[in-house]
C-alpha cells in the first residue's frame, strides 16, 4: 500500500503543532494476481474503518480496481522457443516473476481467450527505474528483448502453422 497523493497537510519545513480539520489521503494497493480485488476492498475498509482513534471519522470514497492475472503453464514448444531465445540474446536461462500481474488487462485477455497462451515480456531491464525519477530504457537491453521475440515468433513456425500458432498465443 503507498500513499499516491494527500490534501490538508502542511509541508514538513513548515509544519504547525495544531489538529486539523481534515485530510484526504489516496491509496494505491497492490495486491495477489489472485486476491479478489473487491474482497480487498472490503478488508481495507473493515480494517480503516473500525477502532478508529480521537472520535475521527472515516470516509471511503472512489474505489476502483480490477483483478490480477496469473500465466499458466505453457505449452512445450513455447516453454522451448522462449529457452532457446534467453540463451541466444541473453546468454542466461530464463527466468520468470510475478512483477506486473496486477495489470487488468492480461486478465481481461486471459478471461476473453482462455485457451491463449499468454506471456508478458517488458523492455525496462536493469536500471530502467521504471515508474520512478529519471525513468529510462537501455538500449541494449530494449534491443536484445526485441530479438527475443522475433525469436519466439520464428519458434512458432517449426512447430505449427504461423498463422495457428499466433491465434493460441498472446504476447504483450
Amino acid at each position: 500500500m503507498s500513499i499516491t497523493g494527500c490534501d490538508g497537510i502542511p509541508n514538513a519545513a513548515n509544519a504547525p503543532n495544531e489538529v486539523r480539520g481534515s485530510t484526504t489521503v489516496r491509496l494505491s494497493v497492490r495486491l495477489s494476481p489472485i486476491f479478489d480485488c473487491d474482497k480487498a476492498v472490503e478488508v481495507i475498509t473493515q480494517k480503516v474503518t473500525t477502532n478508529v482513534p480521537h472520535g475521527a471519522t472515516v470516509k471511503i470514497v472512489g474505489t476502483n480496481g480490477g483483478n490480477g492475472w496469473c500465466m499458466k503453464v505453457l505449452e512445450p514448444w513455447l516453454n522451448d522457443a522462449i529457452t532457446d531465445a534467453g540463451h541466444q540474446f541473453f546468454n542466461k536461462p530464463v527466468g520468470s516473476y510475478g512483477d506486473g500481474g496486477s495489470i487488468p488487462f492480461l486478465k481481461e485477455l486471459g478471461t476473453k481467450y482462455p485457451e491463449t497462451q499468454i506471456i508478458a515480456l517488458g523492455v525496462g531491464g536493469p536500471f530502467s527505474n521504471m515508474h520512478g525519477p529519471n525513468e529510462m530504457l537501455e538500449l541494449t537491453y530494449v534491443k536484445k528483448i526485441t530479438c527475443a521475440l522475433s525469436h519466439i515468433l520464428a519458434g512458432c513456425t517449426t512447430s505449427c502453422d504461423i498463422l495457428r500458432a499466433l491465434r493460441g498465443v498472446c504476447l504483450v
